[in-house]
C-alpha cells in the first residue's frame, strides 16, 4: 500500500501546481463556481461513515444536545448518558435518529430527537488530473460515475492519449451486493488500478463507466509526440494516441507533397538504453496500395518523408517545364539542395 501511495503521490505532484492554480483562479474570480458541481445531487442518499459530524438535539432536554463525531468503528459513542454505542456506519441520519430516540426512551418518556449532518468528512475527495481542461478535486457525497467526473473537470484536452487510469487508495466503505471484494483492505503488494479506454467511455459502454471511490486518483494519460518532417504538406509534431499508424499520421499532416518519395519514408527511432537512433525504411506507397501492412509508430519517432531525385519520373516533367518557362535558377537551387541533403544522409 505504501509503495502504491508513493507512486500515486509522485504522479499527483506533477499536476499539483496546475490544480492549485486552477483553484486559486476559481476562488478569486467573482461569481465563479467550482467545477465539481456534483455535491448537491443525490445528497439524500448519503450514508454515514467515520469522521462525519452529527448535530443531535433532544427536544425539551437542552443538556442532552450534542455535536458528536462518528468514531473509527463507525459508531456514535459519546452521547450524554448513553453507554451503548449507536451504529452509524453505512446508515443514514434518519436511521441513527430512530436508534438514539429509542435509547433515550429508557430515561425520557416519548423522547423526540433530531439528527442533522453537520460535517461530511468520512470520504476523501477524488482527484482528476492529466489531459483534462480543469484538474480538480471532487467531494464524494454520493456514488459518482467516471463520466460525471470527466464533465466536472471540463472534458478532455487535445493531448488525451486514449486511456484513463483509475488508482484506488481506499477500500469501498459501503459496498452494494456484488461489491464485497472492493471493500476488502487494499493489498500492499499489488498495483490497484483500472485502465479505461477513452473510446469505450465515449461509446457509452457500461464497463467503461465505473463507479469512482472516494480517494481515487483519475489520471487521463497525456499523449507523447511524433514528429512529421520532410515532404509533407504541414510538417509538425502530432500526438500519439490509439495505436497511431504511419498512414494515419501522414493524413493528419495533410498528406505528402507531389514530389515526395513515398516508397522510402525514413523513421528515426531512439533505441532503448542507447544514444544512437535506429533508422527504419518504410514503403508508404506500397501501404497505400494495400501491398504491405501499415506501420505502427512509437512515441518520439521522427518521420521523414524525403523528396524524389531531380530526374525521377515524378519530377522530370515539372522540372523540364520549369526549364522551358525560364525558372532554371529556382529549379537548380531546389534540386541542388535536395542532392546535397542526400549526400549528407
Amino acid at each position: 500500500m505504501k509503495r502504491n501511495l508513493l507512486l500515486i503521490a509522485i504522479l499527483a505532484s506533477l499536476s499539483l501546481p496546475t490544480l492549485v492554480h486552477t483553484q486559486e483562479q476559481q476562488s478569486s474570480s467573482p461569481g465563479s463556481q467550482a467545477p465539481a458541481g456534483l455535491d448537491g445531487q443525490g445528497i439524500k442518499n448519503y450514508l454515514l461513515g467515520p469522521g462525519d459530524v452529527l448535530d443531535v438535539r433532544v427536544f425539551g432536554q437542552p443538556d442532552l444536545n450534542a455535536t458528536v463525531e462518528i468514531d473509527t468503528d463507525g459508531n456514535v459513542s459519546s452521547l450524554p448518558f448513553l453507554e451503548a454505542p449507536i451504529p452509524a456506519r453505512c446508515r443514514n441520519e434518519k436511521e441513527v435518529q430512530r436508534d438514539i430516540a429509542k435509547a433515550y426512551s429508557k430515561y425520557i418518556k416519548n423522547a423526540q430527537v433530531s439528527v442533522r449532518i453537520a460535517e461530511r468528512k468520512s470520504r476523501p475527495p477524488a482527484t482528476v488530473f492529466g489531459a483534462v481542461r480543469v484538474p480538480t478535486q471532487v467531494t464524494m457525497k454520493r456514488r459518482v460515475r467516471l463520466n460525471e467526473l470527466m464533465t466536472a473537470s471540463g472534458g478532455f484536452t487535445e493531448r488525451a492519449a486514449g486511456t484513463i487510469q483509475i488508482w484506488h487508495t481506499e477500500p469501498l466503505m459501503c459496498p452494494l451486493p456484488g461489491e464485497e471484494a472492493d471493500a476488502l483492505p487494499i493489498d500492499d503488494t499489488k498495483i490497484n488500478f483500472q485502465l479505461i479506454k477513452l473510446a469505450d467511455l465515449r461509446a457509452g459502454l457500461p464497463q467503461a463507466n465505473p463507479t469512482i471511490r472516494p480517494g481515487d486518483y483519475i489520471i487521463v494519460t497525456e499523449a507523447e509526440p511524433v514528429y512529421m518532417i520532410g515532404s509533407v504538406n504541414a510538417p509538425q509534431g502530432i500526438f500519439l494516441r490509439d495505436q497511431l499508424t504511419l498512414s494515419r499520421a501522414i493524413a493528419m499532416v495533410g498528406g505528402v507533397k507531389k514530389e515526395a518519395k513515398s516508397s522510402d519514408v525514413r523513421i528515426y527511432r531512439q533505441k532503448p538504453g542507447a544514444k544512437d537512433q535506429e533508422i527504419i525504411s518504410v514503403d508508404y506507397a506500397a501501404i497505400k496500395k494495400n501491398k504491405k501492412p501499415d506501420f505502427f509508430l512509437q512515441p518520439y519517432d521522427i518521420v521523414e518523408v524525403g523528396e524524389a531525385s531531380f530526374f525521377s519520373s515524378g519530377r522530370i516533367g515539372p522540372n523540364l517545364l520549369g526549364l522551358v518557362t525560364g525558372s532554371l535558377g529556382s529549379i537548380v537551387t531546389s534540386g541542388g539542395t535536395n542532392i546535397a541533403n542526400k549526400v549528407i544522409y
